[in-house]
């Protein structure tokens, strides 16, 4: 399912992954968007049905509970390729959580996306970090934030995911990418909405 809100004929498009409670602040969203930003956006919601499975970009166990990584991003991005075609048009890929994985693998494979948004990014994912330093980025711009209570877990794999990002953010600014790391106040369910607007109002302001 795709939804989309604001300009819909504007040059910028905000694609988002998005799940059922993401979808409930989307409005709410794109008004804290359109406070800190001038710029006219479309924003286009990819409704995620199995959030685990079509996120993951390889195989990985459970951290938390009993329900693995599957291998999905590759046909999600498939998919989400096919809503960016026009050319005239600038395309910005973005998710929370998971879904800011998503958006940070899907900047490795294409150079269609402007930048990508990633706000509390699952970074504690196995194996990602690794993945950014061997391969090449293929956009400009990159938001990276995380709540400032998120590596304060018991979960030794979820904890891990402040070394993570800081690893993360010094590598793209080492290879000249365009970045900021945000801290949030609060654990990783706090002011979802936004905190995806701040990461995508940030893009957009770095546009030129």
């Amino acid at each position: 399912m795709i939804s989309t809100y604001g300009k819909a004929d504007a040059d910028t498009v905000l694609i988002q992954m998005a799940d059922t409670h993401d979808l409930e602040e989307m409005e709410s969203e794109v008004s804290e968007i359109k406070k800190l930003c001038s710029r006219d956006f479309c924003l286009t919601a990819v409704k995620i049905h199995n959030w685990n499975r079509d996120l993951s970009p390889w195989h990985a166990s459970a951290v938390y509970g009993n329900e693995g990584f599957g291998d999905g991003a590759p046909d999600m991005l498939s998919k989400v390729l096919k809503i960016c075609t026009d050319q005239e048009k600038n395309y910005i890929i973005g998710g929370y959580s998971l879904a800011g994985l998503f958006s940070l693998w899907a900047v490795y494979q294409t150079d269609v996306f402007k930048a990508a948004a990633a706000a509390s990014p699952s970074l504690w994912f196995p194996g990602f970090i690794d993945y950014m330093r061997e391969n090449r980025i293929h956009t400009g711009s990159v938001y990276l934030s995380l709540g400032d209570r998120e590596e304060k877990t018991r979960n030794p794999v979820m904890a891990s995911v402040g070394n993570r990002i800081r690893e993360a953010h010094a590598l793209l600014d080492d290879r000249g990418i365009d970045t900021t790391l945000e801290w949030n106040p609060g654990n990783h369910f706090r002011d979802t909405g936004i905190r995806m607007a701040k990461a995508f109002a940030w893009v957009l302001n770095r546009l030129p």
